[in-house]
């Protein structure tokens, strides 16, 4: 979309200054708040703004705030989807692009630097895993300056739809094809069926618009004649309502049940409503007793707000919460990688030239060998790989140091965490397939035999292993039992031999080989983010930025 690079230039020069000035008043956001699911993640959160900030990455005078969810239900996740995210946060989530490495932080504060100056007072609500480029006339702005919420709108495949918010609008009487539209929204629909969008009204038939392509994203561009709605991405909410939502709050105490700010808000809003949706739990994650309770009096209490939308025609929105989405966008010849300008080697010592199109590696903040190899289709970031190390198709790799020969198996997942127990540095590295499930889980112990790693049945991969199925096998719940709980990770004294025996299980299973697992001290991704030590972890990728950087200036020294 044009406006991103003028959006990203602007966002440079307002923290680009040696001067260490703060931003004028008005000129940028006065708080930015990121929530963290745990105090665990709080910390790792608040550790990295602090480098940011030292390194005027980010622009100053502004108040950068971490909140942790209070105890009992959690509005923050852990990223199961994305786990190379899971310790240090998706909102941290490297980009492959930057000197030094965006991240997805500096993006989002990018993408959004028009919305502060033509924003009445109020709150910004975005997720951290998504993308929103659009385009707009020269003179054109987003403004949030109606009372109520309002909230940004992109032209979507029925499909699409059916995996987010969906916009019933008003009728509208227009001649002509704008960019920008400015409507009102009669009912919100959260996830609905493609029946559900027909038989609300939802769906946009063709000819209305004139251009050929409409808009895009995760998915290939909308036609001309292929019938749409209009999904949902970030909102706003005015002061006056963001006040009544904080004044509920503090009447009814501690929450006990998962409160959606996407389902659970936008569905109460536009004279369309009904309180129908607050008995529907089908995209909950975890029931509560008082859930339909508190969802009906925030129904009560939102009822008669207004939802204004801002029709973008011309947008296009991605995700990239998952290990599939991750890939694909960096790796692949995608719209999004031409969009920012993403690169195959960002930053990072590589001297294997990448292909000029088609699918490719991606290779961020990293050292490699000449002599290693990385395969079409993988990403590998913050990593140190030798000249013997092989790695396959689709794979992921993260926070990883291989000296030893070794060959990481196509579709692997395989990302190393730094942890402190006992008051000692010790190492753990997760691996696993990219496409399995972390998710899934099972009530009782004669189950797991459903669950799968690696594509392979997770009771053959115990016996593999040499462990035996016992309640002791898994962390935490002990009737949500999971490859994410379960103890399967050796942890290790140091990095590369962390490396080195989680590859040694992931090619046992593949090869169906013996690998006994018992004299090590085994760990869950559960229990791993317990015990991770942030700072270790992120001194290490300071290391590798260091070794780039001096690396770089020998060379052009060497050049001139």
């Amino acid at each position: 979309m044009q406006n991103f690079r003028s959006f990203f230039k602007a966002f440079v020069n307002l923290h680009g200054s040696s001067s260490g000035k703060p931003v004028a008043a008005g000129k940028f956001w006065d708080i930015v708040a990121i929530t963290a699911a745990d105090e665990k993640q709080e910390l790792a959160y608040k550790q990295q703004l602090s480098e940011k900030l030292k390194k005027k990455e980010l622009p100053l005078g502004v108040q950068y705030h971490v909140f942790v969810d209070p105890a009992g239900a959690k509005i923050g996740g852990y990223s199961q989807r994305l786990p190379n995210a899971s310790a240090l946060g998706k909102i941290f989530t490297a980009l492959p692009f930057g000197n030094p490495i965006y991240q997805m932080l500096e993006l989002k504060l990018a993408m959004y630097i028009d919305f502060p100056s033509h924003m009445k007072p109020g709150i910004l609500v975005t997720c951290a895993d998504d993308i929103e480029l659009y385009s707009v006339g020269e003179c054109e702005f987003i403004r949030f300056d109606k009372p109520g919420f309002t909230a940004l709108a992109h032209p979507s495949s029925l499909t699409v739809g059916t995996t987010h918010g969906v916009f019933v609008l008003e009728p509208f009487n227009y001649l002509e094809y704008k960019d920008l539209e400015y409507r009102c929204c009669h009912r919100f629909l959260h996830k609905p069926s493609i029946e559900q969008m027909h038989h609300f009204n939802a769906v946009c038939r063709p000819g209305n618009f004139s251009h050929q392509d409409m808009a895009g994203g995760d998915t290939t561009p909308l036609k001309l004649e292929s019938e749409y709605v209009y999904t949902d991405s970030l909102f706003y909410m005015d002061h006056k309502t963001a006040k009544k939502l904080l004044a509920f709050y503090e009447k009814i105490g501690t929450l006990n049940c998962e409160i959606d700010a996407y389902g659970d808000f936008l569905q109460a809003l536009g004279p369309g409503a009904t309180v129908e949706y607050t008995r529907n739990t089908s995209n909950v994650t975890k029931e509560e007793a008082e859930l339909t309770d508190i969802r009906q009096r925030i129904f009560h209490l939102l009822k008669g707000t207004s939802l204004n939308v801002v029709v973008l025609n011309k947008s296009k929105f991605y995700h990239i919460g998952t290990t599939e989405e991750y890939l694909f966008h960096f790796t692949s010849d995608s719209s999004l990688k031409s969009e920012l300008g993403l690169q195959s080697i960002a930053f990072s010592i590589f001297s294997t030239t990448p292909k000029c199109s088609g699918n490719t590696s991606c290779i961020i903040q990293s050292l490699l060998d000449s002599g290693c190899s990385v395969a079409t289709g993988s990403v590998v970031e913050y990593s140190r790989l030798g000249p013997n190390v092989s790695v396959g198709e689709n794979c992921i790799v993260s926070g990883c140091s291989v000296i030893t020969e070794a060959v990481l198996p196509a579709d692997s997942f395989v990302c190393s965490l730094s942890l402190k127990m006992n008051g000692y540095l010790k190492y753990s590295t997760m691996a696993f397939g990219v496409q399995d499930n972390l998710k899934r889980n099972v009530k009782t112990l004669s189950d797991i035999k459903l669950l799968q790693f690696f594509g392979v049945c997770f009771l053959s991969c115990l016996n593999i292993w040499n462990l035996k199925v016992t309640e002791e096998l898994f962390s935490g719940n002990k009737t949500c039992l999971s490859l994410w709980n379960a103890r399967i990770f050796p942890a290790c004294s140091s990095l590369s031999d962390s490396v080195t025996t989680s590859l040694k299980m992931l090619n046992a299973v593949q090869n169906k080989s013996a690998f006994s697992l018992n004299k090590y001290k085994l760990l869950s991704i559960e229990e791993m983010l317990i015990y991770k030590d942030v700072e270790d972890m992120i001194t290490y990728r300071e290391q590798i930025f260091l070794e780039i950087t001096l690396n770089r200036k020998q060379f052009d020294l060497e050049a001139s």
